[in-house]
């Protein structure tokens, strides 16, 4: 089914999901299409620094990924609340990873249309507040793409079974949006009112999605070839391109058996290295994900019967993301729920298409945004001293040819906002202008061809954030280049003085302008990092214990030992049998990233943990390896 809006130029609506970005273009006919990548609709949100490249998104992020995995990052908008993140040698500001893929998307619209897009509306999940919003909103500046408008997902997806599919909802009667996507599930009631739809209830579940029921069909794969140590260990820790290589296409293989086994009783999957074929029955993987989908159900009549909502108040139930293809997820949802789930052919391209549905969209409220008389003074990036053998200089960037609206002006690092709490959708949102240090986006053309079921390597990320910035300085910029996909991208910089253009338009209830700002004072001196502040907090000092869970559902027992005044900590993994030391590398702002090398036992010998103090007195971790792919996070207590 092809959506119609109002017609008026080119319009773009952008779903950023965790595995794979969807977006949808109308033109002046008001016909809402699909926008095709590599002749699929699934743009993979993967992106991909190399040493000697700018950043690489999708499928060419995923092929380059196979020589140097360092370099990957498979699910950007799970490291939303990270400040930086490492790719290889060189640390990127999380709103540059969301940036290259939205220039990706914004670029072949444009190609498409025929002429720049200025007209966009990005949607983001119901829960996101402010601080993940402004993230969205520095990269959409840095992607040239201008001010946006922003929908919550499940408004958007209910524009779309309300305005596409002309679902008549009766007077006083709520749709109920049930969103399986990769990485999270995700819940919403919503009422439909005169002015758009308001939300109700939501909730979400981040530990269930298309990824983790990837997981459950290796690991019945791995239980069927348990003799195999050895190649399961190649698959499990891949130290090798040829090993990366395998590790990939197992995971790609599987998603494939899963979507397979929506149609059909069941499937073949061939284990790479092992040399061997599996069979799993749909009956064999439905044991196995139950006990994931059942806890969505459960949320879901949880979420009704808290706000108050009766069966008969429902006048539907819709399921969208990938995942709710999965036919025990409606099953399930129908016993639990006793009303039975639309369902569509393709709940990718839901949340994109609604986002451009004539209906207006509100929250619980309008908005009414007030901007401030003076604007803050920008913060200055922190500087952070790290050992030079272990993170070599980056040098500059120079800069690439310019897209005709996408100019480029040398700028400077912005204030990024800290991890942010889940607040309400109908909050008010005011926006200030960012601009971003210009890093390069790299589009090829061609592309490689790559199947729309392609989900790359699962990595969970739930981390506590990292608070360092590479300020990465451009050089002199060509002007007046032709936009051309084979060239790289520069992010835009604002004509406005001190780089601040102008606010973004926000669509959370009601479209709030905020204008830029007519002065802003000088930004305070940078805070050095010295070698005497680079130590354990005194309210830091004694021994903490908890559990210790990697993303492969591995849990261990983790004690860590802290000495006021002292950079080093030490830390034990009980069933591992495994001892070693944190270093502090940086303090700033409560937020200690430290390196953990293990002096005894079989674990990963290195890694980098971002460590946090919690209001509440816990001591909250989250690591990732230097050498390996999963990641973990710790809640520890004191004593």
């Amino acid at each position: 089914m092809v959506a119609t809006v109002s017609g008026g130029g080119h319009r773009l609506g952008i779903d950023f999901g965790t595995s794979n970005t969807v977006a949808a273009l109308s033109g002046p006919d008001g016909q809402v299409r699909p926008l095709l990548f590599d002749g699929s609709p699934l743009l993979p949100s993967a992106v991909f620094a190399g040493p000697d490249t700018g950043l690489l998104v999708g499928a060419d992020a995923v092929r380059s990924a196979i020589g140097a995995p360092a370099g990957f990052e498979a699910n950007p908008k799970r490291r939303i609340d990270d400040r930086a993140v490492w790719l290889g040698e060189r640390e990127f500001p999380i709103e540059h990873l969301v940036a290259a893929v939205l220039h990706r998307v914004h670029t072949e619209a444009s190609r498409v249309a025929g002429e720049r897009v200025g007209d966009v509306v990005l949607t983001h999940p119901a829960a996101w507040g402010r601080p993940r919003l402004e993230v969205l909103t520095a990269a959409a500046q840095a992607a040239g793409i201008g001010p946006v408008k922003f929908v919550p997902e499940p408004v958007a997806a209910a524009a779309y079974f309300a305005t596409v599919l002309g679902q008549r909802i009766p007077p006083g009667r709520v749709i109920v949006v049930y969103d399986l996507g990769a990485g999270t599930f995700d819940l919403s009631v919503l009422l439909p009112t005169p002015g758009g739809f308001e939300v109700l209830a939501s909730a979400g579940l981040p530990d269930v999605g298309g990824l983790d029921l990837d997981a459950a069909v290796v690991d019945h794969a791995r239980t069927a070839t348990a003799t195999a140590t050895d190649a399961w260990r190649r698959l499990d820790w891949p130290q090798t391109p040829a090993d990366q290589q395998a590790r990939q296409t197992l995971w790609q293989s599987a998603r494939a058996v899963k979507e397979q086994l929506s149609r059909y009783a069941s499937g073949d999957l061939h284990l790479p290295l092992v040399d061997r074929q599996v069979r799993l029955t749909r009956e064999e993987f439905e044991k196995a994900a139950k006990a994931q989908l059942d806890r969505t159900a459960a949320m879901t009549l949880a979420t009704l019967q808290d706000a108050g909502i009766p069966p008969e108040r429902i006048g539907g139930v819709y399921l969208v993301g990938g995942s709710s293809r999965i036919p025990l997820a409606a099953t399930l949802l129908h016993r639990t729920l006793r009303i039975a789930p639309t369902v569509i052919d393709q709940p990718e391209l839901v949340v994109a298409e609604g986002a451009l549905c004539d209906r207006p969209v509100t929250a619980a409220a309008p908005l009414v945004a007030t901007p401030p008389a003076a604007p803050p003074p920008p913060a200055a990036p922190p500087t952070t001293a790290y050992p030079a053998a272990a993170h070599p200089a980056v040098a500059p960037v120079s800069a690439g040819p310019v897209t005709p609206f996408a100019a480029m002006a040398q700028v400077s690092a912005p204030p990024v906002a800290a991890p942010m709490s889940p607040m309400p959708v109908a909050m008010p949102v005011s926006v200030p202008p960012v601009s971003a240090p210009p890093p390069q986006f790299v589009s090829t053309s061609p592309p490689a061809p790559m199947p729309p079921t392609w989900n790359g390597v699962p990595e969970r990320r739930r981390p506590i954030g990292t608070l360092v910035l590479i300020a990465i300085v451009a050089a002199l910029v060509a002007a007046g280049a032709v936009l051309a996909v084979t060239r790289p991208w520069q992010p835009a910089a604002s004509s406005s003085p001190n780089n601040a253009g102008p606010g973004p338009t926000v669509v959370v209830g009601t479209t709030v302008t905020v204008p830029a700002p007519t002065t802003t004072a000088p930004a305070p001196a940078a805070a050095q990092t010295t070698e005497a502040a680079i130590e354990y907090p005194s309210t830091w000092a004694g021994s903490w214990s908890g559990s210790y869970v990697q993303d492969n559902n591995k849990v261990y027992q983790m004690s860590l030992v802290v000495t006021a005044g002292s950079k080093i900590a030490q830390v034990r993994y009980a069933e591992a049998g495994c001892q070693g030391t944190v270093t502090v590398l940086s303090v700033n702002g409560g937020v200690i990233r430290a390196q953990e090398a293990i002096t005894s036992g079989r674990c990963t010998p290195t890694g980098i943990m971002t460590m946090h103090l919690d209001p509440s007195g816990s001591l909250e971790i989250a690591y990732r390896p230097d050498v390996a792919t999963y990641t973990a996070n710790a809640v520890l207590t004191r004593g």
